[in-house]
């Protein structure tokens, strides 16, 4: 099997009812967080949700922490070493009172998990004081499992600085999406308060939780407005009707995204790609080759597509030494072969203006790109057509170029390569960047720069169930 054909995200072709509109994009090279001093609520009973999809790998990562008063510190984390899920309680001393590790690992950036800890260290049974679930199903195989003593008073709900998406000492961000962000303050709840399985798919969706008993300090980040403020209007404002609402460190409203758990917007694929030193951030969105030497670093998106036509946009972010953008066939694998003069089932933008066509060069074919210049591609592979456009006008003409067959009767995924210090960001409708004006594919999803192309469409699983990938 091409190894570019296991590169379909899941949350793909399942229906649900309930939709999450919104979620927030961390970054860790900006330093990206949320925090509030908490008041002192129920630091035995309680339980946190997430809904995590993660961009980035190799560094601890940390989706809440809280350092109470007294020096007791609490948190949820992504071990950097291993990708497992980590979450402990330790005391003022430095020993571990709580401590599981999963044997799961979280390695995939185009999945969405669920991930539900929920606390009750006054249970009688031992077992049952720490209960962890990823997509509504208990985990049972730990690493390591430090079970609390009975009635042990954690540092959550202690009072002290509550986090999310870093902790204090060591600033250890997060890099990736998060949305339906929850802390229920006094309840050990199951997880079936925060999400179903879906009929037919068996797949695990979330549900609405607005009438759930959230508790002195538990709090809802939805992640509905875009503001910086520590209010109803910013980012970490909390919906639950507590006004518990967090204070902005880094984020803007760029990073109010509408790539969530109901909704699964493409992105880059870290995890294939090769040469150079391609460094990813903005939740895989942009992609720099930081090797300043002639290392082509390749990359490609995190969904593939057969039929139906697509859209999506690519914004030359930093210099220009060579860039190519385009599409590459499922058969090409781009960890070991050069994407722009070796290979068939490529059909790619140079930024000097050559068309590069299964090996073959033409030059000044294009219009030659610049810093700050967009590419659009609209894809249509019902009639096997592909368009080009800079900044909005198409290149070079506005009649769509045919697609060879190797190109027309395959998998194909948008890709692109990079030279010399070379960036781009992409937009597949959730733009890393400002965006000036505002256009929406026809299903009212995506915002991009300029408008898509009437029955063309931005990559995400809604608009895959209806027109197919």
């Amino acid at each position: 099997m091409p190894i570019n054909s296991l590169l379909y995200p899941s949350n793909v072709f399942v229906p649900t009812l309930f939709n999450v509109d919104n979620s927030c994009r961390f970054n860790i090279a900006s330093s990206d967080k949320l925090a509030r001093t908490s008041d002192s609520g129920n630091t035995k009973t309680f339980t946190m949700s997430f809904w995590v999809k993660r961009s980035t790998f190799g560094a601890d990562q940390v989706l809440t922490n809280i350092t109470s008063g007294s020096g007791k510190q609490a948190r949820v984390f992504f071990e950097g070493s291993t990708e497992q899920l980590e979450f402990h309680d330790v005391s003022s001393g430095g020993s571990y009172e709580i401590r599981y590790i999963t044997t799961r690992l979280f390695r995939d950036p185009s999945a969405w998990y669920n991930i539900v800890i929920a606390v009750n260290t006054d249970d009688g049974t031992a077992g049952d004081r720490v209960k962890i679930y990823v997509n509504g199903v208990r985990e049972t195989s730990f690493a390591t499992a430090t079970q609390p003593s009975s009635g042990l008073a954690t540092a959550f709900n202690s009072g002290g600085v509550m986090e999310i998406g870093s902790q204090q000492v060591p600033a250890d961000f997060f890099g990736g999406y998060m949305a339906e962000v929850i802390n229920v303050d006094g309840t050990q709840l199951a997880p079936t308060s925060f999400g179903e399985f879906e009929e037919d798919s068996g797949t695990w969706k979330p549900i609405d939780v607005s009438g759930l008993t959230f508790g002195t300090n538990g709090y809802y980040l939805e992640f509905k407005q875009s503001g910086t403020g520590t209010n109803a209007s910013g980012i970490g404002a909390d919906t639950s009707g507590n006004t518990n609402h967090f204070a902005v460190t880094n984020l803007t409203a760029v990073d109010q995204s509408t790539d969530t758990c109901t909704n699964n917007f493409a992105t880059l694929n870290p995890l294939i790609r090769t040469y150079g030193t391609q460094v990813f951030s903005n939740g895989n969105l942009t992609s720099l080759n930081a090797t300043n030497e002639p290392a082509w670093a390749h990359t490609l998106s995190s969904i593939g597509v057969s039929n139906g036509k697509w859209y999506w946009e690519i914004k030359v972010s930093g210099a220009t030494p060579w860039i190519w953008t385009g599409i590459i066939s499922e058969a090409v694998d781009v960890r070991t072969q050069y994407l722009y003069n070796e290979n068939t089932g490529t059909f790619l933008y140079g930024n000097n203006g050559n068309k590069y066509l299964n090996g073959s060069s033409a030059s000044s074919f294009f219009a030659s790109l610049a810093t700050n210049d967009i590419v659009s591609v609209a894809l249509d592979l019902d009639n096997n057509k592909i368009t080009f456009y800079k900044n909005g006008t198409a290149t070079p003409n506005a009649t769509p170029l045919d697609l060879p067959t190797n190109l027309s009767s395959t998998t194909v995924f948008p890709a692109t390569t990079l030279v010399n210090g070379a960036s781009i960001s992409i937009n597949f409708g959730n733009a890393p960047y400002a965006i000036s004006s505002g256009n929406a594919d026809g299903n009212g999803y995506g915002n991009f720069e300029y408008a898509v192309p009437s029955g063309y469409f931005s990559l995400n699983t809604k608009n895959l169930a209806e027109y197919g990938g």
